[in-house]
C-alpha cells in the first residue's frame, strides 16, 4: 500500500471519527439547550452607553465606515429610538453599561491581509464590572458602499441586542458570521 493511499485511509477514518463524536454520548446542541440570557440584560431599565472608540483610523484617515464618534452617536441614537432603556447621563445611574466599538482587526493568510471592520458591542454590569454578553457584527468593506454598509452593520446589532433583550440568546453562528 503506498503512502499515499495510507494516508487517505487515516484521513478517511480521521473525518468519520469526528463525525460520530456527536452521537457518543454528547449530546445536539438545540435552541432548546441554550444557555440562558443573563437576568440582569432581561430586567434592566437603564443603561450607560459608553464609547470605546474606532480602531479602523490608522495615521488618522478613516478607513472604513464612520468617524471618531459616529459609532457611539448612531447606536446612542437607536437606543433613544428604541425607547427599551433610559439612557443615563453616568454609569452609576444605570443598571447596564452597554460598550460600543468600532474595530478593525486585520487576519493574514499566507502573504495575503486583509482587514475585518467589525461593531463590538459589550454589556457590563455596573455593580460588579463583569461582562455579561458580548456581541459582534462583520462589515463588508465595500469602498463605495461604506456608508450603506455601516448603517446596515449597525442595524444588524441593534436587533441582536433586541433579541437579547427579549430573552433570545443568540447563536454563536449568527453573530460571528460576515453577511
Amino acid at each position: 500500500m503506498s503512502k499515499f493511499n495510507r494516508r487517505s485511509i487515516l484521513l478517511t477514518i480521521f473525518a468519520m471519527t469526528l463525525a460520530s463524536l456527536p452521537s457518543l454520548g454528547m449530546p445536539p446542541q438545540s435552541d432548546a439547550d441554550a444557555a440562558p440570557v443573563p437576568a440582569l440584560i432581561l430586567s434592566a431599565r437603564s443603561v450607560f452607553v459608553s464609547n470605546a472608540g474606532n480602531g479602523c483610523n490608522p495615521f488618522g484617515r478613516v478607513l472604513y465606515g464612520p468617524g471618531p464618534n459616529q459609532t457611539y452617536n448612531r447606536f446612542y441614537a437607536a437606543l433613544k429610538g428604541w425607547g427599551k432603556y433610559q439612557l443615563a447621563a453616568a454609569p452609576a445611574d444605570s443598571d447596564l453599561v452597554f460598550q460600543i466599538s468600532f474595530t478593525c482587526p486585520v487576519s493574514q493568510m499566507g502573504a495575503t491581509h486583509s482587514d475585518d471592520p467589525q461593531l463590538n458591542l459589550v454589556i457590563l454590569d455596573v455593580k460588579t464590572h463583569i461582562t455579561l454578553w458580548a456581541v459582534t457584527e462583520h462589515m463588508q468593506p465595500e469602498w463605495r458602499k461604506l456608508d450603506k454598509n455601516f448603517d446596515e452593520l449597525m442595524s444588524r446589532l441593534v436587533t441582536d441586542l433586541k433579541q437579547l433583550a427579549a430573552g433570545v440568546s443568540l447563536p454563536t453562528a449568527s453573530v460571528k458570521s460576515k453577511p
